[in-house]
């Protein structure tokens, strides 16, 4: 008998399963974006670091839970991601003048003069990677991603 879904809606063939699609992305232009920082002589910022440096880039000395909340990172997660890239040179943690229980996160002067060098790396790793994707797809995409993530994440708030 013959099967009344479409080839792309089976699922058991993993090139048709969003997830995985997204995943593997992920993974893979995660490595390629870490050579490309590599190549460059940047290899202190790791891929990871882009939420909270772009974030800070826009806004400098930002408390830590609004830092999160920009870079889209639970609290959790930000505590060693800071530890990190305090490791690394990149931010500093500092009391908060107004609010002695909180910390502001402040950019190191290395990490103010990387910024040109990282924000060019990531271009041309999107520009690689997204080579043959006319600006409309791309467009797409983005919008398309931007509504998925908010969707999981009113999942997971509602919870």
């Amino acid at each position: 008998m013959a099967s009344t879904t479409s080839s792309d809606d089976d699922l058991t063939e993993v090139t048709n399963c969003p997830y995985y699609l997204v995943s593997r992305a992920t993974l893979v232009i995660t490595n390629v974006l870490r050579r490309k920082l590599s190549e460059a002589g940047i290899d202190k910022v790791k891929p990871a670091y882009l939420g909270v440096l772009m974030s800070l880039w826009s806004e400098d000395s930002l408390k830590m839970v609004e830092l999160g909340r920009r870079a889209g990172l639970e609290p959790s997660t930000m505590t060693g991601l800071l530890d990190r890239m305090e490791r690394d040179g990149l931010v500093v943690r500092a009391a908060d003048p107004k609010d002695r229980r909180a910390h502001r996160i402040k950019l190191t002067k290395a990490a103010q003069r990387l910024q040109s060098r990282v924000l060019e790396s990531v271009n041309e790793t999107l520009a690689a990677v997204l080579e043959g994707v006319s600006e409309r797809d791309a467009a797409t995409l983005k919008k398309t991603l931007r509504k998925v993530l908010a969707n999981a994440q009113h999942r997971l708030s509602s919870q």
